[in-house]
């Protein structure tokens, strides 16, 4: 007999998708702009020999900020914009294979995780080409000399700018890899978030569950996700953080084996190598998992069928 859930999950079939979708938009954009700074540092933190550039995290912020200003922490911003499409693909992946498991199976993990596995394998297919590009750009400036591609100096508009040194980059890299160097570090990307994702959300929906468990029974839903969204993070960022040094060294330097790569991080750099930029990706997906929680969960009950509205517990 199925347990009676503290936390009702609003599901696929309650929603109205057309608010979803038109919501869903406004909150993807605003959660890659909370967090793109800490993205940033993050990848520079991993790409770097040692600690040849940065000392840790806050240094990193230090450094980008007085040597290249605000402007230095969102370098390739606008390219991640086009993420918009992956985000959207992810949330209907998410949603759509939670239903069709829903009917073999009860189970809200075994739901979880395996939605979350495919909505990032879906989505990963369209994002990776997106990272390769905005990866090059984040590491220009003081990181430029870590990188293959070094975007030529363009003067004029700041949209001038940035188109110029985005079509730079794009054709350094069709030039060199052809279409293949888009997906540089796919496979990588695939081992990170995959197993990310397919950890995310159990562990978001046990969390939630404890703490329902623990909490006043008057404690807004929303609070308690609130509080389960950074603790999955945090759990699924500490378990995938080797595979996603060894991507971020894939797509940015160029190198052809993901088992080569993990091998050379272990041999150089040992265990402690393994935990280069955790801090960071910590500090990256703690907001972002607060700000993707109360707005995804907001967005769900927004987007609730007008018949369902006074059923769900908020």
């Amino acid at each position: 007999m199925q347990q009676k859930r503290n936390i009702q999950i609003i599901e696929w079939e309650d929603l109205d998708k057309r608010k979803f979708y038109s919501f869903g938009v406004f909150m993807t954009m605003a959660i890659r702009a909370t967090v793109y700074p800490a993205t940033l540092i993050r990848t520079r933190l991993q790409v770097q020999k040692g600690k040849s550039l940065y000392t840790g995290t806050y240094d990193a912020f230090r450094k980008i900020l007085r040597a290249e200003g605000l402007r230095g922490l969102y370098r390739g911003f606008m390219v991640t914009t086009f993420t918009l499409i992956s985000g959207q693909a992810y949330i209907t992946t998410y949603e759509l294979v939670r239903k069709y498991v829903s009917n073999y199976s009860k189970d809200n993990t075994l739901k979880s995780l395996v939605a979350g596995g495919s909505a990032s394998l879906v989505a990963q297919s369209i994002t990776v080409p997106i990272d390769v590009i905005s990866q090059q750009l984040m590491m220009q400036g003081q990181g430029e000399h870590l990188t293959r591609f070094k975007v030529k100096p363009t003067m004029g508009a700041t949209h001038s700018v940035f188109f110029g040194q985005t079509r730079d980059i794009i054709g350094q890299i069709f030039a060199v890899d052809g279409i293949r160097g888009f997906y540089r570090g796919y496979v990588a990307s695939l081992l990170t978030y995959i197993p990310n994702s397919a950890v995310w959300w159990p562990f978001y929906h046990f969390y939630a569950e404890q703490l329902s468990k623990l909490a006043p029974s008057n404690c807004p839903h929303l609070v308690l996700q609130a509080v389960a969204g950074p603790l999955a993070a945090a759990t699924a960022s500490t378990v995938t953080n080797p595979m996603d040094i060894v991507r971020a060294r894939v797509q940015v330097e160029g190198r052809p084996s993901v088992t080569e790569t993990f091998n050379q991080l272990i041999r150089e750099e040992g265990f402690w190598g393994m935990t280069k930029g955790l801090s960071a990706r910590i500090i990256a997906s703690a907001p972002t998992a607060i700000v993707m929680v109360v707005g995804y969960e907001t967005l769900k009950k927004l987007s609730l069928r007008p018949e369902l509205v006074d059923s769900r517990h908020w």
